[in-house]
């Protein structure tokens, strides 16, 4: 069963959890959940005034309004098949449930709205998915009655594909979520069989408990799900080790208007052609529900050891990173933050004691006196390393051998140790920045080596065009970090923020701003997308990019499988650009 505990509404993450003030200015993350759950921190508000070039108005935190939903439309013949085939647990119309499953995570074109504001469509009603017989059924009954789905996982997309489509139409979300099982595990075949509405927290614990590990960790990893992973091809924190989602599945189930199909998927590879499989990931909820799906996986390992490095600057971070992606000895994870978003981590801390104090002075002193590195120029690298102890060794005597060449010196496990752990806490806040009027998104892309850095001061130098044309306050937040690599280019994450206190219709202004930073990034050479997909937010981009004929093969498979659109989520090639 998901051990998700009890997820916030429409914010990030749990109820438990969030980001507070108090009256001394310090801030602190509330729970338990986190290693830094439970610490004051005086100094991330100094940190983040100081970034944006503003003093921020801390006398009352930004409240929501009350929600309300449009009333759903409704389909009688639909809604009577319905009640006659499920208990009524199996379905609802409230409104507050309508409202969570008609949106994804994205900041300004779907929190913010929801929170502030209000959606341009909800979904007519939500239908809790149990079994892949219930799959079957509802697929069946939404072509019969002219019923469009949406499929739903953990909610934490963020590229508007939860959107509700403007459909005349009925709209249902399926919700995947109590779909949420390991079937089995062969151990001798290293595979495991799970339900796709199974988060990747549950499915983790479940295969640790049998000494097994798919590998697979995006930073969602608590609250996202294995068909969500498959539809949206996502990537994880340990890419370099386990491969990407498409590396680690070997079979699904999906449910069509056409049929079930189950891929083939009993062999570590065959040739028989063009595979249907691979037209699955980052299917985006158009082609029909996936049910199930078959991993493999991998015994856990007998080391898992974490390490950080530091460089005098982005150039000589980037040219280790460079070289270390030709290396056969890559750690699992590697991860290089800027200098802006180092410093951030370290307003992240609750005020030190006379020890640590004293230790901070001794590193100061050894960054700047012994090694000659700037602090407000040095980059730091988190790195977490797998393996039995021999490769973890080795990975360790590659990074000190290739950071010495560049200038870099390991910085202590401690901090590489902090760094990989604060992913899980960081998106936290987002929302509470949003209370203090600060918007912003993260952008992720894949940038080529020859042209990475050239591309990062694009798009810094786009953030302050944008500033400047909208007459911001203060300056733009602009940071960035590499978190995966490969040989011939670099996944990078691009953090924006604004400060928009009395600025007219700030989500439309934000829309605007991440909007420009993704045609800078495309305009410059980078990707649309290394992992998120693409989804309604980002599918202009995409019809910029992508041949013609591409587009014509998808929507041939979808009319073979789909001919009613029954998924008429419109996300990808499916979406308004496409189709004008």
């Amino acid at each position: 069963m998901n051990t998700a505990g009890d997820r916030a509404l429409h914010a990030w993450g749990y109820s438990d959890t969030k980001f507070i003030l108090h009256a001394d200015r310090t801030v602190e993350l509330t729970g338990s959940r986190y290693d830094i759950c439970g610490a004051r921190m005086p100094s991330f508000l100094p940190f983040v005034e100081s970034s944006l070039g503003v003093s921020l108005e801390l006398s009352a935190l930004r409240e929501p309004p009350p929600r309300s939903a449009p009333e759903p439309r409704q389909n009688a013949a639909f809604q009577a098949a319905l009640a006659a085939e499920f208990p009524a647990s199996s379905y609802s119309i409230d409104a507050e449930t309508r409202l969570v499953h008609s949106h994804g995570q994205a900041t300004a074109s779907e929190i913010y709205p929801v929170l502030y504001g209000s959606l341009p469509r909800v979904v007519d009603m939500v239908f809790f998915c149990a079994a892949e017989r219930d799959a079957e059924r509802i697929v069946a009954l939404a072509l019969e009655h002219d019923v469009c789905l949406v499929p739903f996982g953990g909610g934490t997309n963020v590229t508007g594909c939860l959107l509700a489509p403007d459909d005349t139409r009925m709209v249902v979300s399926v919700d995947m979520q109590r779909l949420d099982r390991v079937e089995w595990i062969n151990g001798n075949n290293r595979q495991v069989c799970a339900g796709a509405g199974i988060t990747g927290r549950a499915l983790e614990e479940e295969l640790r408990r049998a000494g097994f590990t798919t590998g697979h960790e995006p930073d969602s990893i608590e609250l996202s799900t294995l068909g969500g992973w498959i539809s949206t091809n996502a990537s994880g924190m340990k890419r370099n080790r386990y491969g990407a989602i498409e590396n680690i599945v070997d079979s699904v189930t999906v449910v069509t208007p056409k049929g079930k199909l189950t891929t083939l998927g009993q062999f570590p590879r065959q040739s028989v052609g063009v595979q249907v499989k691979d037209v699955l990931f980052g299917s985006e909820g158009n082609f029909g529900l996936i049910t199930k799906a078959v991993l493999r996986i991998r015994e856990l390992p007998a080391v898992q050891a974490h390490q950080s490095l530091v460089f005098p600057d982005e150039k000589h971070g980037v040219a280790f990173l460079f070289e270390l992606a030709s290396s056969s000895l890559l750690p699992a994870s590697i991860r290089l933050v800027d200098n802006l978003q180092f410093r951030f981590g370290l307003a992240l801390k609750a005020a030190p004691d006379r020890r640590a104090r004293w230790l901070s002075a001794l590193q100061k002193l050894l960054i700047q006196r012994v090694k000659r590195i700037d602090p407000a120029q040095m980059v730091v690298a988190t790195i977490g390393m797998e393996g039995s102890a021999a490769e973890v060794r080795a990975q360790q005597a590659t990074l000190r051998e290739l950071a010495a060449r560049h200038r870099g010196f390991f910085a202590g496990a401690s901090n590489g140790k902090r760094g990989y752990n604060l992913t899980f806490a960081i998106a936290y806040i987002r929302d509470f920045l949003t209370q203090l009027n600060v918007l912003g998104e993260t952008l992720e892309t894949t940038l080529p080596w020859d042209r990475l850095l050239a591309i990062v001061q694009q798009v810094q130098a786009e953030a302050l065009q944008i500033h400047r044309d909208f007459a911001l306050p203060g300056k733009p937040f602009l940071s960035y970090r590499i978190t995966q690599l490969y040989a011939s280019g670099a996944c990078v994450y691009f953090t924006y923020g604004a400060y928009m206190r009395g600025v007219s219709d700030p989500g439309r202004v934000a829309n605007e701003a991440e909007d420009r930073l993704r045609r800078a990034i495309v305009a410059g050479g980078g990707a649309v997308s290394n992992h998120h997909g693409i989804g309604k937010l980002r599918s202009e981009l995409l019809a910029s990019v992508l041949p013609p004929i591409h587009a014509d093969m998808i929507r041939a498979i979808k009319h073979s499988v789909d001919p009613s659109n029954v998924f008429g989520a419109r996300n990808g090639v499916f979406s308004t650009p496409f189709t004008q």
